[in-house]
């Protein structure tokens, strides 16, 4: 038996770094070392009927043309629910990430929408069960590619209404296989008070039919500075925790997200009147104004994309690793592999192929007497058979011997010595009776 027994270092009064510190609080830059080494890989799935901006959420969002605007085929009609994936590589400071895009085309566009989410979680079972063979190989690479979707993004159409049941039906289907995260799409389109209500509204529904989505993280390490040794251990964004747990707080309330997209740029004027400087910001133009993407106070696309990216990409991952995956494995693996140990595995192995080997005794026994039971009826209906064909041939023997007496009988009687003897026996009585 082994205890765990917490204890501080205590200071020895030495000056030298190299006493003081074993080298244990390192382990975060060893860490970030090995990240900036291998990179991420991160899947996100966007869903969402046709014309809602997904395509430019994805541009906005990485501030790069991941789908091509001007030959967007997303817009031609589809017979059904195609699933579309593209993988890119980006670089920001070093860090490599490769991501890949994952589109759903012709979702909620039919007249008849059910089931048409059925080919999304196929893709996404698949995804798993990709990666599921890949680590049950006996010989396989050191690293496994990770396909698997970590985050979908479900866009609702700005109705005011609330959710409608395509959407409550889709996220209760999806919700125990990927991240889920809505956002109201197009969100320009509403008052400030027509899109509260209507927050309000989506997130009365979700609760009432009991949808799960992404829970942001709130971690003990995130309410409280970490000591090692005297030394605090700050965010490596350099921003104190204060100030980020009040970002994820603002985030949690804006759920679900508020969003305008574009890539559009243009120079407004930001300041008083006398420190008006320009800048260029991402906006969309109207005939009475403009709305600025990157403006809290004109949508949420700024929260969102820091509680994705900046925030909590790597909990996306771990939370699709240690939750969503190992549902999936639970559901596909042989449940005794999770609860037996070996000997007893082993034990029920034995078990059932001589259950096995009972059961093939039987069956051959009973082909055996099948076989037999056929063998005497085949037996018996040979031995019918030629009785019955003795019996036939005795009579055909008879009608011969009948025929030949018969013919022997008609030919006497057809000599010419009986027909003159007849014809005189004719005579004389026909004269006798004349007289």
């Amino acid at each position: 038996m082994s205890t765990i027994t917490e204890a501080s270092r205590a200071k020895t009064g030495i000056s030298s770094r190299n006493i003081d510190c074993v080298g244990f609080a390192n382990f975060p830059n060893q860490l970030l070392r090995r990240c900036v080494k291998d990179g991420f890989e991160f899947t996100m799935m966007v869903v969402g009927q046709s014309g809602l901006g997904k395509s430019t959420f994805l541009n906005t969002l990485f501030m790069a043309e991941l789908h091509d605007l001007k030959n967007d085929k997303s817009l031609e009609i589809k017979s059904t629910v195609s699933i579309e994936s593209k993988t890119f590589r980006l670089a920001e400071n070093d860090v490599r990430l490769k991501i890949t895009v994952v589109d759903t085309p012709g979702f909620g566009d039919f007249v008849d929408n059910s089931k048409c989410w059925e080919p999304i979680v196929k893709y996404i079972d698949d995804r798993f069960a990709d990666y599921l063979a890949e680590e049950t190989k006996i010989d396989r690479s050191s690293k496994i590619e990770d396909k698997r979707v970590h985050l979908c993004i479900y866009f609702i159409p700005p109705t005011g209404h609330g959710l409608k049941q395509l959407d409550i039906t889709f996220m209760k289907a999806l919700q125990d296989r990927v991240n889920i995260i809505p956002v109201i799409a197009k969100a320009d389109t509403l008052t400030p008070t027509e899109l509260g209500r209507f927050k309000q509204h989506i997130m009365e529904d979700m609760n009432k039919n009991n949808i799960s989505l992404y829970k942001l993280p709130y971690s003990d390490c995130e309410q409280q500075q970490s000591i090692v040794n005297g030394c605090s251990v700050l965010p490596t964004n350099g921003k104190s925790q204060s100030h980020q747990n009040t970002t994820k707080l603002e985030s949690s309330k804006r759920f679900p997200f508020a969003i305008v997209g574009s890539t559009h740029v243009k120079e407004v004027l930001v300041g008083g009147e006398h420190r008006a400087t320009k800048q260029r910001v991402r906006v969309r133009e109207y005939p009475w104004g403009i709305v600025e993407v990157d403006n809290l106070g004109h949508n949420d696309f700024v929260a969102l994309r820091d509680m994705i990216i900046r925030n909590n990409l790597i909990d996306l991952i771990e939370v699709t690793k240690c939750l969503h995956y190992e549902n999936y494995r639970m559901r596909n693996l042989p449940q005794s592999s999770f609860d037996d140990d070996p000997f007893t595995q082993l034990e029920r192995t034995i078990a059932k192929r001589a259950e096995m080997e009972d059961m093939r005794q039987k069956r051959d026994a009973q082909f055996s007497k099948s076989v037999a039971v056929r063998e005497q009826r085949l037996m018996e209906r040979t031995l019918s058979i030629d009785k019955e064909e003795k019996e036939n041939q005795k009579v055909l023997e008879e009608k011969r011997e009948l025929f030949d007496r018969i013919r022997l009988e008609l030919k006497d009687k057809t000599s010419p010595k009986n027909i003159a003897s007849n014809l005189l026996s004719a005579l004389y009585t026909f004269r006798n009776k004349g007289k």
